[in-house]
């Protein structure tokens, strides 16, 4: 190869312009890289050792972020057994409550991340008056942030579950809804905190 051959020749002299000689070991060892680099270059599948690789990083740590950011769900009516819901648009209704007097309707979520949710909709409130049953049914508009997640132990797996909401109202309430007849806010669900805490618990 002419590199071997211009590093080695016999009688060769040194240009002029080069200060010190270099010794036969580091020719060696520059011949070898200088190799290397070539047959790397012919191969586009080869990795020089010791170089980054961009795509091997990247993928690999958004991997890790995908297996150490948990999921986390709302559950249908606070139970834990039932169905999870993930960003749901909430059509036609997503329970709040278990007698679902409070429900989400046609949700938009700005956010759903590991530790906080937040979405607009229409929250709708059953007036229960006279009783829940025959009650009026309000539809409000409404900014829902959903927040404390809890783990939840099951044979299946661990789910994550949200155990509170606060709500924001824009426009106000109805008349009939203020004051003792406010709707919970925050509302915490202590029937999901208790239940994720047995699943768990042993």
């Amino acid at each position: 190869m002419l590199i071997a051959s211009m590093l080695f020749a016999p009688g060769r002299r040194a240009r002029p312009g080069w200060a010190r000689r270099v010794p036969a070991g580091a020719g060696i060892a520059c011949t070898a890289l200088l190799l290397a680099a070539c047959n790397a270059q012919g191969d586009p599948s080869a990795v020089v050792t010791g170089a980054p690789n961009p795509g091997v990083a990247s993928s690999t740590s958004a991997a890790v972020t995908a297996k150490t950011t948990p999921r986390v769900y709302l559950a249908e009516g606070q139970d834990v057994r039932g169905r999870l819901l993930y960003r749901p648009a909430c059509k036609p209704g997503c329970p709040l409550s278990g007698d679902s007097t409070a429900i989400l309707d046609k949700m938009t979520w700005a956010t759903w991340s590991a530790t906080k949710a937040v979405g607009t909709g229409t929250y709708e409130l059953d007036g229960c008056n006279p009783d829940c049953a025959a009650g009026p049914l309000y539809k409000v508009p409404a900014v829902v942030t959903l927040s404390k997640p809890v783990k939840v132990c099951s044979s299946s797996g661990t789910r994550w579950v949200w155990s509170k909401a606060s709500f924001r109202f824009p426009h106000g309430l109805p008349k009939a809804l203020r004051g003792s007849n406010a709707p919970l806010n925050p509302w915490v669900f202590s029937s999901v905190s208790a239940a994720a805490r047995h699943s768990c618990a042993g």
